[in-house]
């Protein structure tokens, strides 16, 4: 009885030994981010994983209003970084963000890039030029910028069949950088990083209005340790200092 008893004891360790010594994983952060702010999150999240043991990300980079869409339809997201008010209103009106949260996370400017050689120094310049990228006013703050900055300039019905449309900025400077369009409208911050690209002119802030990026936690984010902690980083003095290198700009 003594030995039976014995047996069972040890069973049970070894069944449970394997399960004590596995490690707890840490819970994924998931992120819904503006496309123009690609290479700083991911600098961002790189820089916080290294100092919160276990931190994991699932990154999703795309137009804004795209991923405000998305994250209607249920897609998991737990920090939503728009680069408008617009599609965070747009969650928040829904009751799919923690309202508290919402914050403003950087700034930024429209320019217009492309080939210097194009001899294009401003607005009036740009119906000399045969195609222009611009991203989906729709669902593209870049785009709706532009369009915006385009009707204030009195130009619309000069570009009304020159411009190409793309699914976010990046894809606006790729046509750029390939020469497929003699220019796009993108954002500062984008334009510093093209290889061939070059800024031609920036964009009259009086034309458009301030681009801002909103961030928020959403509901599901506001009850997640890990999401809370790098939202805080998010507003820390090295997150900051990222984003300066990077060209944003702060208040």
């Amino acid at each position: 009885m003594i030995i039976k008893k014995l047996l069972v004891t040890l069973l049970c360790i070894c069944c449970l030994s394997p399960l004590a010594a596995s490690p707890v994983s840490a819970a994924e952060i998931r992120l819904s981010v503006a496309a123009s702010l690609k290479e700083v999150i991911s600098e961002l999240a790189d820089g916080f994983a290294r100092t919160t043991p276990g931190a994991k990300f699932v990154k999703n980079f795309g137009a804004s209003g795209v991923l405000a869409k998305q994250i209607e339809n249920g897609a998991p997201a737990d920090i939503f970084i728009s680069a408008n008010h617009e599609w965070v209103s747009y969650l928040r009106d829904r009751r799919l963000l923690d309202q508290a949260s919402i914050a403003v996370f950087a700034y930024n400017t429209l320019v217009f890039a492309g080939n210097p050689s194009k001899k294009v120094s401003g607005m009036a310049d740009l119906g000399r030029l045969d195609k222009i990228a611009i991203g989906s006013p729709k669902s593209v703050p870049a785009g709706e910028y532009a369009m915006q900055a385009i009707k204030a300039a009195g130009i619309e019905k000069q570009l009304e069949k020159k411009l190409v449309m793309a699914r976010d900025v990046r894809d606006c400077l790729m046509y750029a950088e390939r020469g497929e369009v003699d220019g796009a409208f993108v954002y500062r911050t984008d334009a510093l990083q093209a290889k061939s690209a070059k800024i031609v002119f920036t964009v009259p802030q009086k034309l458009y209005p301030e681009v801002v990026y909103p961030m928020a936690l959403t509901v599901t984010g506001a009850k997640s340790r890990e999401a809370i902690a790098f939202f805080s980083y998010l507003r820390s003095p090295e997150a900051k200092a990222v984003l300066k290198r990077y060209g944003f700009a702060l208040q």
